[in-house]
């Protein structure tokens, strides 16, 4: 469900709250791929940027459903054992990611921390790589580049699903403002590529913990 769709059906009720907000901060992403010969392969995780909003209904003070959409960079880097020194390349992905949650909150009225658990859906807009990469045939050493990467229809998923779960602390500084901060995970139950291969799978995914902070407005 959109956020578009999420304001559309909610009813309204007296003892109901709503709350819209923007937040942002850094990315922390795990890249698991099964490495299967590829043993000497090696993929770090890398840091990003986030931004986004979300709406929030509250059926009671502890209780809500809350939607949004974030752009997210889930980035990584490659290299390898047997070119250490030779291969050393970064890739940034950009998504779109659409969390679904149900919050659950606890504590007095200004300070307040929250539990949200849910599923997402996500998309796949874009992806860079730069950094350095060995000649692998009739030479010697490695060269550097920065680069767009361009998707391949029959290799790459654009399309992302999975769960997502954050933890976090309201604090409410005006009658109807609050600061927050939090943390969220977004794992994916979707392979990035799709296994294109006849006799190999390649199975990568993508797990994401957002750290952000930013204000909402209740109403």
């Amino acid at each position: 469900m959109c956020l578009v769709g999420l304001l559309s059906v909610m009813p309204m009720a007296a003892d109901g709250m709503w709350r819209l907000g923007v937040n942002g901060g850094a990315t922390w992403n795990h890249y698991a791929i099964d490495k299967q010969y590829m043993t000497d392969y090696r993929f770090p995780a890398g840091w990003g940027g986030t931004a986004g909003m979300y709406a929030q209904y509250n059926f009671f003070d502890w209780l809500g459903l809350r939607a949004g959409a974030y752009y997210a960079q889930r980035n990584y880097r490659h290299t390898r054992a047997r070119y250490s020194g030779m291969l050393n390349v970064r890739y940034e992905n950009n998504y779109m990611l659409f969390p679904v949650t149900v919050d659950f909150s606890f504590g007095g009225k200004k300070v307040r921390g929250y539990v949200d658990l849910g599923m997402y859906g996500g998309a796949w807009l874009a992806s860079h790589r730069s950094g350095k990469d060995y000649v692998s045939v009739g030479g010697t050493g490695s060269y550097e580049f920065s680069e767009p990467v361009i998707f391949n229809a029959q290799r790459d998923e654009r399309g992302d699903f999975g769960y997502t779960g954050g933890v976090g602390i309201l604090y409410q500084f005006r009658p109807h403002w609050m600061m927050q901060v939090e943390a969220v995970c977004y794992y994916s139950v979707v392979s990035a590529t799709k296994q294109y291969m006849q006799h190999v799978k390649d199975y990568r995914y993508h797990t994401t913990v957002g750290m952000q902070a930013g204000v909402s407005y209740v109403f």
